[in-house]
């Protein structure tokens, strides 16, 4: 037993002592400027110290508008995308738990019983019974050379890579939810806008025909009044569609039916996120994005492969022991006289193998390579991403406002010519392009709040979204 413990101990000290063979890891340094691009595009924005990073607010903070926030919550809890990324990560889990095990020899026992009738057996009865039980360790690698060591680094960081995978995918979800909810709250209030609209110029037309009835107006005028009632028809057919829509795609997000009350039935007179977001950020915080946290888990993992294939050029040293009892009888199985051991340490070097380990050492090498390209290329998309999104934000207020003093404009020209037509003054066809314009107007307007509020929702996703 002493003998079966030394030997024990002691491969264990070397293999905890055993050298490593990857290359020590460094992050590589990031392939964009140190901060956001500056300019006229990115003027807007707070630059002081109370501006939230997106990376450090929890999304129930982010996002204000109840409604939207249980939509999320909700899909959090029901989306099939997120729960096959989930299993995706107890997949990761448990391979990683499988590969960390061959650190450790793994200790069986065993027991057997051999009859044997035979004449040269023992004391002439021509019988032997021998019993045995044993407890060991099975060709158990001592890691000299780091070979099982990296081989487990390289799948814990394949572990890691799949949870920030899942986070990352947690963070499209949520803005893809936003997004759709906050879409279905635009066609929601298009579909009242062509509603106002087809009521006001179905007043027009009906005037128009009265004047057309009594000789006033032409026929060319009633033809005119009726192209813009039929426009707001069409307008309001194709909205009811697209509410249709927007709900069926947020049913889908959510993995179940959104409850009508957390449907928005117009843009949020407020905004439905936090708009105190920074004006410019550093590169660094890309590094908390799951998506280029989970690609530089790769490249370590990649990194870990390169010290599994260098090993495998070195001599591979394993051990096989066993402690147990052998006797004759049944009832002497036990006795201190019964005991056994054996210790078979044994070593295997590679001499001719025709190149297998040259080819994985290569591959590992080019795996390497492949991730780094990976992780540099996530790096330069998510800066790109964050740039489009400050850009698109810096320049947000000033088309608001262009788009709000338009739409009133248009507006007050409506009336304007539609009291002139009334009176005589002017064509119809003023009106006409009058109507026209506050139409175009309207759904313009419309259209640049919904950008505004979406690029809220894609800062959020491009600045790496709190999780929790």
């Amino acid at each position: 037993m002493n003998v079966y413990r030394t030997a024990s101990a002691l491969a264990l000290g070397l293999a905890l002592a055993a050298c490593n063979m990857a290359p020590k890891y460094v992050r590589p340094d990031l392939p964009v400027p140190a901060a956001s691009p500056t300019g006229p595009a990115y003027d807007s924005g707070s630059a002081d110290a109370a501006a939230i990073v997106p990376a450090d607010t929890a999304w129930r903070d982010f996002f204000t508008d109840a409604r939207l926030a249980r939509v999320i919550e909700t899909t959090l809890a029901n989306n099939r995308d997120l729960r096959i990324a989930l299993a995706n990560v107890e997949q990761a889990r448990a391979q990683y738990k499988v590969q960390r095990a061959d650190l450790l020899p793994a200790v069986a026992a065993s027991g057997g019983a051999t009859y044997q009738d035979s004449p040269f057996s023992l004391a002439g009865s021509g019988r032997t019974d021998i019993y045995q039980a044993q407890v060991g360790i099975s060709a158990w690698e001592i890691d000299l050379f780091g070979r099982v060591r990296n081989l487990t680094t390289a799948a814990q960081e394949q572990y890691f890579a799949s949870v920030e995978t899942r986070n990352a995918a947690q963070t499209a979800l949520i803005a893809e939810v936003a997004s759709a909810w906050l879409t279905m709250a635009a066609d929601q209030e298009r579909l009242r806008i062509s509603r106002d609209l087809e009521k006001t110029f179905g007043q027009t037309l009906s005037l128009t025909r009265a004047r057309f009835d009594k000789g006033i107006a032409s026929e060319l005028e009633v033809r005119q009044a009726q192209t813009s009632y039929d426009s707001a028809r069409s307008d309001i057919a194709q909205a009811t569609t697209l509410v249709a829509q927007d709900q069926n795609a947020l049913n889908l997000l959510a993995g179940t039916t959104v409850a009508v009350a957390d449907l928005p039935e117009a843009m949020p007179e407020d905004s439905a996120t936090i708009e105190n977001l920074p004006a410019n950020i550093s590169s660094d915080v890309l590094l908390r994005r799951p998506d280029i946290a989970s690609a530089e888990h790769q490249l370590r993992s990649a990194n870990a492969n390169i010290g599994a294939a260098r090993a495998a050029f070195f001599p591979n040293i394993s051990l096989t022991a066993a402690f147990g009892t052998l006797s004759m009888g049944l009832s002497n199985l036990f006795t201190s006289a019964s005991e056994t051991w054996s210790v078979a340490p044994s070593a295997t070097l590679p001499i001719f193998d025709f190149g297998k380990n040259v080819g994985n050492l290569r591959y590992a090498r080019a795996t390497y390579d492949a991730m780094l390209a990976t992780y540099e290329k996530s790096v330069q998309t998510g800066f790109r991403e964050v740039a489009d999104a400050l850009a698109r934000r810096g320049t947000m207020t000033q088309q608001i406002e262009a788009q709000t003093s338009l739409a009133e404009s248009s507006r007050v020209a409506y009336r304007l010519s539609e009291a002139r037509f009334r009176a005589g003054i002017d064509p119809f066809l003023t009106t006409l392009d009058s109507q026209r314009a506050l139409y175009t107007a309207e759904q313009s307007l419309l259209a640049t709040r919904l950008v505004r509020a979406t690029n809220m929702v894609e800062l959020y996703r491009a600045m790496g979204g709190g999780l929790k």
